[in-house]
């Protein structure tokens, strides 16, 4: 049996709200299965009185969905709005009732939507939301919680279920304080700084029956494969155009989802061609990856966000002298198909609550508009547009032209490209494993390393400060190893070397860094 979703406000401030509510419900392969949406300027036109029609419509629906913004809206002649007459016609016929407010706090707000607020948040349990993608979280995890409920379905989707044999005790508290500042910084994430871990989870949705879920996991797990196993990613380096033994470098990498996209862009970054450039027109050295960092980011996220988790097969990150391959075990859902990702289309996330958090923590800039973004800025970079396909999962497979960093930073003659070490014979030769192990012995600056020092010419540079210049977000293994080993061949140096840990600890050049 279908049941019906009526969501209130006709009011223009959520229009996109509404809209996208509507289509994600229908779009969604196991919501379209229980549930209808109404918007009231979807129905037909009648010879009735407006205020009839929505009232007749929360009559007749089972769930009554009421968005609150900021404004009261059009009052009728006894000074109460359609929103709040909808509102109370659901109490009254006792509805389903899920509330969502906009906003992380009330001081915006028309006083007769302050007091509708207050009147809700005296009769049931609301959530904010500060952006469409949580509101869509949100509401998404309250829906599978009223079919379970019901017993309409045994299990939840794969995100939204309880991780087997997990507790709380294997969340890592470090991890939840870290995401939660830096959603407040950058989606104006509503919890206040001091917020609980379980007060995040809560609003997170990342809680069944007071039991982890499995996207808690994947999001703030200590060991996130301990329960997970297929979750971690795998990147592997060939110097030829196939997958071929002997593989040049392979790393299996784990940990929760944060650290899997930063550890497999990391991976790729520190494989393919670094363009720099000079200071002849900037202070700041002008740095250039033949793909895109923007472009790389984009394709793991995607492949760690809507890959099938249920599936034993575990994202491949491949890096060929011609392009790059990112594959994952999951497919495209019903509603999209493989010409739709190069228009603009909705977004129907495999995973909506591990959606929500990369959202918030800034890994997903808008959800519906990642592949389109790739295609723009492959283009822009005279890179072929990216590949999709579907054949035993996803994959997106990215062209290479490493000449191509070179010229995007500087004219012929005034920079360099620091890349791939040059190899002494041919990859697939029989003397290519005694090429690599006398590259590994000699290890040669990397462009990692190349771009540290750079970006430390001018003045001695804290960790945040040169992990901005390098494009990272973490501190990934590769700039750990690069730091090393500057500071054990005397290239750099610390200007507190006493205390290590020194919050106002800087890396300076020394003069053989500057040699």
């Amino acid at each position: 049996m279908i049941e019906t979703i009526f969501i209130s406000s006709v009011q223009r401030e959520f229009t996109e709200e509404r809209s996208a509510i509507r289509d994600f419900v229908h779009h969604d392969p196991l919501l379209r299965r229980f549930f209808s949406v109404v918007l009231f300027e979807d129905l037909p036109a009648a010879d009735r009185r407006a205020d009839d029609v929505y009232l007749s419509e929360v009559d007749q629906c089972t769930l009554f969905v009421s968005l609150l913004g900021n404004k009261y809206g059009y009052e009728d002649t006894t000074g109460v709005s359609p929103t709040e007459q909808e509102f109370d016609r659901a109490t009254a016929g006792n509805k389903i009732r899920l509330v969502f407010i906009k906003g992380a706090n009330d001081s915006d707000r028309d006083a007769k939507m302050a007091a509708l607020v207050a009147k809700a948040a005296g009769q049931l349990v609301r959530r904010r939301f500060t952006s469409t993608p949580e509101l869509i979280g949100a509401l998404y995890a309250a829906l599978v919680q009223y079919l379970e409920d019901r017993e309409l379905i045994r299990t939840g989707p794969f995100d939204a279920s309880p991780c087997p044999k997990a507790s709380l005790a294997d969340l890592d508290e470090d991890g939840m304080v870290t995401f939660l500042r830096r959603a407040r910084r950058a989606r104006g994430f509503p919890l206040p700084e001091e917020a609980t871990s379980s007060e995040l989870l809560s609003h997170l949705s990342l809680l069944n029956n007071a039991r982890p879920t499995n996207a808690a996991m994947l999001l703030f797990g200590r060991q996130p494969q301990r329960f997970l196993i297929s979750s971690e990613v795998k990147c592997a380096h060939f110097h030829g155009t196939q997958a071929a033994k002997p593989i040049p470098s392979y790393q299996v990498y784990k940990g929760t989802v944060f650290e899997l996209v930063d550890q497999a862009v990391d991976f790729v970054m520190s494989k393919i061609n670094l363009a720099v450039g000079t200071r002849a027109e900037s202070t700041q050295v002008p740095l250039a990856y033949e793909i895109p960092l923007e472009v790389v980011r984009e394709a793991v996220v995607n492949a760690v966000a809507h890959r099938d988790y249920t599936s034993n097969g575990s994202v491949q990150v491949m890096l060929f002298a011609d392009r790059l391959e990112i594959w994952n075990p999951g497919a495209l859902p019903a509603s999209l198909t493989l010409e739709m990702l190069r228009q603009p289309h909705g977004s129907v996330p495999g995973n909506p609550l591990l959606a929500e958090s990369l959202y918030l923590a800034k890994y997903i800039e808008r959800m519906g508009t990642g592949t389109g973004d790739m295609i723009r800025r492959c283009r822009d970079a005279g890179l072929p547009e990216p590949q999709f396909a579907v054949t035993d999962g996803f994959v997106i497979t990215l062209g290479r032209r490493p000449q191509l960093a070179l010229e995007s930073v500087t004219s012929a003659g005034t920079g360099e490209v620091a890349g791939e070490v040059p190899r002494k014979y041919p990859a697939g030769t029989h003397d290519e494993a005694h090429d690599e192990a006398h590259d590994e012995a000699h290890e040669p600056m990397t462009p990692v390393e190349r771009a540290i020092l750079l970006a430390c010419a001018d003045r001695p540079m804290a960790t945040p400060d040169l992990l901005l210049a390098l494009g990272y977000t973490t501190r990934t293994g590769n700039f750990k190893k690069a730091i090393g080993r500057l500071l054990k061949s005397g290239s750099l140096e610390l200007t507190i070397p006493d205390k290590p840990r020194s919050g106002r600890q800087r890396y300076r050049l020394t003069t053989v860094g500057r040699s």
